[in-house]
């Protein structure tokens, strides 16, 4: 089977046709990023042979947002020599046709040809599912779906075990099979499919394993008697222990271990009492420490203070022998800074008179450039003032204008109705005849349309009144009569006589208006703000002109023997240099005066500062009071080290006295003599209730006579037994036969395979030398063998990762293919986007598989990495080149 062509249209992402031709009898690519339209044909080529055209369940296939679409596929093929067109439209003016050779069929004849060719069939109704694709839905492969094998096989396998030429269903038909079927019923009676008992022999089974269960019952309450029997004995003896009531001298020891520990706990606040007091007499040392280190920091400030006192004096002694020299330094540099204000000022009156006379020669060709500029604004003026005028007296209503080429419009439309409707009157008279018709003589022949109501008077014959066209000719001429007077009446109010002459005068205003323009733009260039602004200015630069003449006249004349105005130039800036270099002199010095000032009375401050406060310690030190301080605090200190050292040693003592006590041994004791006690009475008194339970349980177990019990079921037990093994071994013996008679069909299976297992063989072995695939009895491919270096390996399909599942499945896809075409049954494989989990080398044997398959098939294989297929041998189609044509 060969596609040559296909063509969609209002399909999905296809709105518009578009037509694939010159399809390869191999392989075919096309190639396009994601939603390029590469699903879209895959799609189209699945519903024009799967779908029902009546089905109204295709409205995926509409494009998005158009329900009034009606999507169609068309597609041409080769099969046998013969060459099949189907055309299929959905959802709208549905239609299915078929043609092949000079025959043709529409409708469900068409589509059961169709499945009846290509091994599928169609739906009761709905839309088609995967159940119903047969041997396309196993060589079509979808986005995604390539490493599913068991459904479309399954789907696929009656046409498949058809192209075997023998079915497995021929072969349960057999006798053979026939006793395997009676068998397996026999066999059904006492085991299920899987190997487990059922029926009557799973019902003996139950009953054994019930009455060993019961037997066992009965041996445990037996044992149990006897036990019992022994613990009430063992119960009785240690209760005549418990009657000396032991736990008593435990009791005993607990307490005298709690008296010990309370002696201790004295010992212990007798401690935290005097470790508390040494605490008190080491911050009292302390406190005694710092106001002696107190003391001795202020003879350490009188002995500073005075060295401070000596050094401030050094210094007040300097500054005052360095004064004359400072005052000196400042006042040369005052000096300077006068000579340098007198140099600037001469400089500037140079300045201002070339500053000054400089714009007057500035603003001579100002004042000649605005005169030339007013003159020429004023006659652009005058210009506009005309050009307005005249338009105002040309001037067309634009809003009066549109309506009026809007009823010229209208009446067009009007003429163009009453001659569609008008009464056509053919005539064809003899050569001797004639009639009339009003005022007009008709002869010969010709055509006359009327509009309104006429006579015709025929000589010989008498008169006709044509009334034409009825009320819509009469409508008609008033609605033009209506039109008509709208029109004059703009006419009139316009003042021209048509309509061309109105649109002459509204281009006449439009080009006088872009003249005003113009001249309104020149108006606006030469005088922005009016021709009044440019006079204005003008007047200014005249004044300016007069006030710079006035203010060069009012300058002093230059006086003899000032710089810069004796003769020689002086620049400006050159004065104001050495006027800031005087004035930052002259800085300089006021702050080193000033600086000096200010350290100088520092100084003498200091010093009196330094005096008082040498003056005031050393006053303080020698008070009688501060003496009799320090000696009292020695006194203090020295009592608070003797109570120290008494304090320790009681501390040490009392220390020693707790840890040959223990008191956490002491502790343990009162607990775990405590805890004896509870354990032992605890003890005896649940064996007191265990005694009575015990004897209360041994008297319920002797009423019922559980020896006789067990003999009773022993005996049933041995029954049932010696029928379960009878049931046992024709059980077995029906599994063996069975297993016997499914290992010779299997054989015959395995003969019935080869075709299938010699085209699986075939393409294997160009991925995987060496290699082979196992297929089961439904022809499903079902384990990998591989040769490896501790010998082959056995792999099942589902147990191989998901790219290698992607290559077997199809591999096997194109061994089914192989199979059908040597039984003489189409083949067509569509292959979308395969193999995107294959590494390279992978890829590469893949691609070895492919170019030998297109050998015998065709193949249409769409993806979106193109890039991973150039070297397939196969011309690219790009899917943006299928859209543009």
């Amino acid at each position: 089977m060969k596609l040559l062509r296909l063509r969609v249209g209002q399909l999905r992402r296809f709105r518009e046709p578009v037509e694939i031709r010159g399809l390869e009898p191999g392989l075919n690519l096309f190639a396009g990023p994601n939603e390029s339209g590469k699903s879209t044909l895959v799609r189209a080529i699945r519903a024009a042979f799967f779908e029902r055209f009546k089905s109204g369940s295709m409205d995926d296939l509409q494009p998005w947002g158009d329900s009034s679409a009606a999507p169609s596929v068309e597609l041409e093929f080769e099969w046998q020599g013969e060459r099949w067109k189907l055309g299929k439209r959905f959802l709208r003016q549905k239609r299915c046709d078929l043609e092949i050779g000079g025959r043709r069929f529409d409708g469900e004849a068409a589509e059961e040809k169709l499945a009846e060719l290509l091994g599928y069939q169609f739906p009761g109704k709905g839309a088609s599912k995967a159940q119903h694709w047969g041997v396309p839905g196993l060589l079509w492969i979808e986005q995604g779906d390539g490493q599913e094998l068991r459904e479309p096989v399954a789907h696929a396998g009656p046409y498949l075990k058809s192209a075997l030429g023998e079915s497995l269903g021929d072969l349960a038909s057999s006798a053979g099979d026939g006793l395997i079927a009676r068998v397996e019923a026999e066999r059904a009676k006492l085991l299920t499919s899987t190997g487990r008992p059922t029926g009557e022999y799973a019902e003996v089974l139950r009953q054994h394993e019930d009455a060993r269960a019961r037997l066992e019952a009965l041996d445990r309450d037996i044992a149990a008697y006897r036990q019992q029997v022994d613990r009430l004995a063992e119960l009785r003896r240690l209760r005549a222990e418990d009657a000396g009531r032991p736990w008593d001298a435990y009791r005993r020891q607990a307490a005298e271990a709690r008296t010990r520990l309370a002696e201790v706990q004295g010992w212990r606040q007798v401690r935290e009492r005097e470790a508390q007091a040494l605490e008190h007499c080491a911050a009292r040392q302390e406190h005694g420490r710092e106001r002696q280190a107190a003391f001795a920091r202020q003879r350490e400030d009188l002995q500073q203070r005075a060295r401070e006192r000596d050094l401030t004096g050094r210094r007040v002694a300097e500054l005052r022998e360095d004064q004359p020299r400072i005052e000196e330094e400042a006042a040369r540099a005052r000096e300077d800074y006068r000579r340098a204000e007198a140099r600037v000022a001469g400089a500037r009156r140079q300045a201002r008179r070339a500053e000054l006379a400089g714009e007057l020669d500035r603003l001579a060709p100002e004042q000649t450039r605005w005169a030339a500029d007013l003159d020429q604004a004023r006659t652009v003026q005058a210009r506009l003032q005309s050009r307005r005028e005249r338009l105002r007296g040309i001037q067309v209503d634009e809003a009066a204008l549109k309506q009026l080429r809007s009823l010229d419009r209208t009446l067009a439309g009007l003429d163009a109705a009453r001659q569609s409707a008008a009464t056509r009157l053919a005539y064809q008279l003899l050569p001797s005849q004639q009639i009339r018709m009003g005022d007009e003589t008709l002869a010969g022949q010709g055509e006359r349309l009327l509009l309104e109501p006429v006579e015709l008077d025929i000589p010989g014959v008498g008169r006709l009144r044509i009334r034409p066209g009825g009320e819509d000719v009469a409508d008609l001429a008033r609605r033009r009569q209506e039109a008509r007077d709208r029109f004059d009446a703009l006419l009139a109010g316009l003042g021209v006589p048509d309509l061309r002459q109105a649109e002459d005068r509204a281009e006449q205003a439009r080009a006088l208006g872009e003249d005003i323009r113009l001249d309104e733009s020149l108006l606006a260039g030469l005088a922005p703000q009016g021709t009044q602004a440019l006079e204005d200015r003008l007047v200014q630069v005249e004044r300016r002109r007069q006030a710079l003449s006035e203010a060069l006249a009012a300058l002093p004349p230059a006086q003899a023997g000032t710089a810069g105005e004796a003769g020689e130039p002086l620049d400006e800036a050159e004065a104001e240099r050495g006027l800031e270099s005087a004035r930052e002199r002259l800085l300089a010095a006021e702050q080193r005066a000033t600086r000096h000032e200010q350290m100088l009375g520092l100084a003498e401050q200091a010093g009196r500062t330094a005096q008082a406060e040498w003056q005031r310690l050393q006053d303080a030190i020698q008070a009688p009071e501060r003496q009799e301080q320090e000696r009292s605090l020695a006194a203090r200190l020295a009592e608070l080290r003797a109570q120290e050292a008494t304090l320790r040693q009681s501390l040490d003592a009392l220390d020693q006295r707790i840890d040959a006590a223990r008191p956490d041994i002491l502790e343990q004791d009162a607990q775990r003599f405590s805890r004896t006690a509870d354990t032992l009475e605890q003890a005896a008194e649940a064996r007191r209730e265990e005694a009575i339970r015990v004897q209360s349980g041994l008297e319920a177990l002797g009423a019922h006579g559980l020896e006789e019990q067990r003999a009773d079921l022993a005996r049933e037990a041995e029954f049932i037994g010696r029928r379960r093994d009878e049931l046992k071994r024709r059980a077995e013996a029906l599994d063996l036969l069975l297993g016997l008679l499914r290992a010779g069909r299997q054989a015959l299976t395995r003969r019935i395979q080869a075709p299938l297992q010699r085209h699986l063989n075939h393409y294997l072995q160009l991925l995987f030398p060496q290699a082979r695939l196992d297929v089961d009895e439904d022809l499903l491919p079902e384990r990998l063998v591989r040769p490896g270096a501790d010998g082959p390996s056995h792999e099942a399909l589902d147990a191989l990762s998901f790219g290698a599942r992607e290559q077997m499945g199809l591999i096997s896809r194109l061994a089914y293919a192989d199979l059908l075409r040597e039984a003489g049954r189409p083949t067509l494989i569509i292959l979308d986007d395969v193999l995107v989990h294959s590494d390279a080398g992978r890829l590469d044997g893949m691609k070895r598989i492919l170019f030998d398959a297109a050998q015998r098939h065709q193949i249409l294989l769409f993806t979106c990495h193109p890039e991973r297929w150039r070297d397939l041998g196969a011309r690219v189609v790009e899917m943006a080149s299928l859209r543009a044509a």
